[in-house]
C-alpha cells in the first residue's frame, strides 16, 4: 500500500510541469501502463488530477481548492508562538511577531521579557513603520512599486537622532533589508531600545510575517544585541518550515550590521 501511495504521489510533480498522457506517466513511475491507469483513476476520481478532452492528464481543481483552503486555514501565531517562546527562554528578552494587512504593520503575539523592564508595545497595535524592523522586512518583500508607492505617502516622524528622514532613505533601507535578509532598528524609535528580526516566509517563498528579539541599552548593548541574530534566523526559519511544510533556502547575508 505505501508503495502505491508513493507512486501516486509521484505522479502530481510530473503533471505540475504540464499535461502528460498515460505512457508519459507510465514511463516516469517505471511502472506498466496498466498500473498508471489505475492510479489516474483513482485520482480523477478525487478530481486530483484531470482527464482532457485530448486523453493527456494535468492536476484538477480540487488540488488546487485543498491547497488554497490549507493556506486560509493555517494561523501563523499558532505555528510561531511555541517557537517565540523558546527563543525567549533563550535569551530573556522581548519577543514580536508582526503581519502587515491594510496598509498597516501590526503586532500579533509577543512575549516579554523575564527582566522588570517592559516595553509599552501591544499586541494589535501598529509599530512604527518607518523605523520598526519587522516593517523594515514585510515592506522589504513587496514589488518595487508597491514599496515606492508606501513610501511615497507615508510620514517620516524623526522619533529620534536615529529615525529614517524621508523616503529616499526609507527606500535604500528596505533595498539593503531585501538583499540582506534581515533587519534593526538601534535605537530609531526610542533611544533606549534596539532591535533585531527576521522574516517568516510562506511555501512561496514570500514573506507573511516578521519576529524580532527587542532589548533595552541597560540591559544589553546594540553590539550585544545582534550577536543573536543568527538565533533569531534560525528561529524564523523553523517557523517558516513549519508553516510552509516545506524547506525554505534562506538568502545568503553578510556579517551583522546595522540595517
Amino acid at each position: 500500500m505505501s508503495q502505491t501511495v508513493d507512486r501516486a504521489l509521484s505522479i502530481l510533480p510530473l503533471l505540475a510541469e504540464g499535461p502528460a498522457n498515460l505512457e508519459q506517466v507510465a514511463v516516469r513511475l517505471g511502472v506498466h501502463k496498466s498500473t498508471a491507469l489505475r492510479l489516474l483513476r483513482t485520482l480523477h476520481e478525487h478530481g486530483i488530477v484531470y482527464r482532457q478532452p485530448d486523453q493527456r492528464y494535468r492536476l484538477g481543481a480540487r488540488l488546487f481548492a485543498l491547497a488554497q483552503q490549507a493556506v486560509e486555514n493555517l494561523d501563523v501565531r499558532d505555528i510561531a508562538h511555541p517557537h517565540l517562546v523558546a527563543l525567549n527562554e533563550s535569551c530573556g528578552h522581548t519577543v514580536h511577531l508582526a503581519v502587515y494587512e491594510e496598509n498597516e504593520v501590526l503586532y500579533i503575539d509577543k512575549v516579554e521579557s523575564r527582566y522588570p523592564v517592559r516595553m509599552y508595545s501591544r499586541i494589535g497595535k501598529p509599530v512604527a513603520i518607518t523605523v520598526a524592523a519587522v516593517a523594515k522586512l514585510l515592506l522589504a518583500d513587496l514589488s518595487d512599486p508597491e514599496r515606492r508607492g508606501i513610501a511615497e505617502k507615508l510620514d517620516y516622524p524623526l522619533y529620534t537622532s536615529r529615525s529614517t528622514p524621508n523616503a529616499a532613505a526609507f527606500l535604500a533601507e528596505l533595498a539593503k533589508v531585501r538583499e540582506q535578509g534581515w533587519a534593526t532598528d538601534l535605537g530609531g524609535h526610542e533611544e533606549s531600545i534596539n532591535c533585531v528580526g527576521a522574516p517568516i516566509r510562506g511555501a512561496d517563498g514570500r514573506v507573511v510575517a516578521a519576529m524580532s528579539v527587542s532589548a533595552p541599552n541597560v540591559v544589553v548593548t546594540a553590539d550585544e544585541l545582534l550577536t543573536l541574530l543568527p538565533l533569531v534566523r534560525r528561529t524564523a526559519d523553523a517557523i517558516s518550515r513549519e508553516y510552509s511544510g516545506t524547506a525554505i533556502p534562506r538568502p545568503s547575508a553578510g556579517p551583522a550590521q546595522e540595517a
